[in-house]
């Protein structure tokens, strides 16, 4: 059997104000992710800690995963301390770990997704919370109610004779958008 290190076993709280971005890290999450990821925060705390290298000599901890998440944390949630593992590797290969962590993360299957929402519905939710809580436009919940079948995805909806009308009632404006 490998031996497999666990640094996530030593997460430990470290100031904010030691916790300095990389300069080589190409990721870019766009404003209704960066949405999404506060929201998690918010809702379920830190569930991964930012991946650093310590450089002992500037006493800082340079991010090799979990840029965002430390930019939530200063920026919008003024926290003044963050989750922290840190792993020990010269430059490139934090380089390359930095794309694998990204890389890693994958994208989300339509039809997996589209199981998702349908079960949401199922569950009582309505589109608008689907949204909100999944970070979706209230035209991506539509699509992905489509792909599972109209007759399931739309059982609690009461339909007019007009296109206008349902969705008036079923897609009002709402103040946060």
């Amino acid at each position: 059997m490998n031996k497999i290190d666990m640094p996530v076993l030593n997460v430990k709280m470290v100031p904010v104000e030691k916790i300095k971005s990389n300069s080589y890290n190409p990721n870019h999450v766009a404003g209704p992710e960066m949405e999404l990821l506060e929201l998690s925060i918010l809702k379920d705390g830190y569930t991964q800690p930012i991946v650093c290298y310590c450089d002992d000599k500037k006493d800082e901890y340079i991010i090799i995963d979990g840029f965002h998440r430390y930019l939530i944390g200063k920026s919008k949630l003024d926290l003044k301390e963050l989750p922290v593992v840190v792993i020990d590797k010269p430059l490139e290969q934090r380089m390359s770990s930095t794309i694998r962590h990204n890389r890693a993360r994958g994208k989300h299957e339509i039809d997996k997704m589209s199981e998702l929402v349908l079960l949401l519905v199922n569950e009582g939710w309505d589109d608008h919370k689907i949204g909100k809580e999944l970070g979706m436009e209230k035209e991506e919940v539509l699509r992905l109610k489509q792909v599972t079948g109209l007759k399931s995805a739309f059982l609690n909806h009461e339909f007019s004779e007009s296109w206008d009308e349902f969705v008036k009632k079923n897609y009002p404006k709402q103040k946060d958008e």
